[in-house]
């Protein structure tokens, strides 16, 4: 089972979508235009577009097979007086004393470039279940990193 955002559970709904209805028509499409060239032994276009067809096949499984056993959270019913899924945590490294916010998610919603970070990460794990103003050491493969929790919100 993987808990997810109602928002995150969206974008795997929508990315399986455009997925199915339009990159899999398309490269069934090359396949097709490739096939009607002729010989298949030698045909580059061909190979590529089954190649191509085979990771999009293999993508989708995948992701039916996530959105099968995902469970989206209610975050009405959650908590913010510890560090858990969906929650939006203020820490401070105490290495370097550089502060940083992170969201908790769930491996499928993970975006450094939004700030989101896997429920499964080195640091997540070490953070879940503590309280705002506990210092957490975590293990990175930079070493032994020290983070002090300023807040926890949703």
């Amino acid at each position: 089972m993987e808990y997810m955002s109602q928002e995150g559970y969206d974008k795997l709904v929508a990315e399986l979508h455009q997925l199915e209805s339009v990159e899999l028509p398309r490269v069934r499409d090359a396949i097709a235009e490739a096939r009607a060239q002729g010989d298949l032994s030698e045909n580059f276009e061909y190979h590529a577009a089954k190649r191509e067809q085979g990771r999009l096949l293999s993508r989708i499984r995948f992701m039916q097979r996530v959105l099968e056993f995902a469970r989206v959270i209610d975050t009405k019913r959650l908590g913010s007086d510890t560090v858990g899924l969906l929650t939006k945590v203020e820490l401070t490294n105490l290495n370097n004393n550089v502060r940083m916010t992170y969201t908790i998610v769930s491996p499928h919603e993970a975006n450094m470039q939004e700030k989101k970070i896997s429920i499964k990460s080195p640091i997540a794990q070490a953070l879940t279940g503590k309280r705002a103003g506990d210092v957490v050491e975590v293990h990175v493969p930079a070493g032994v990193q020290k983070f002090r929790i300023e807040s926890i919100s949703l």
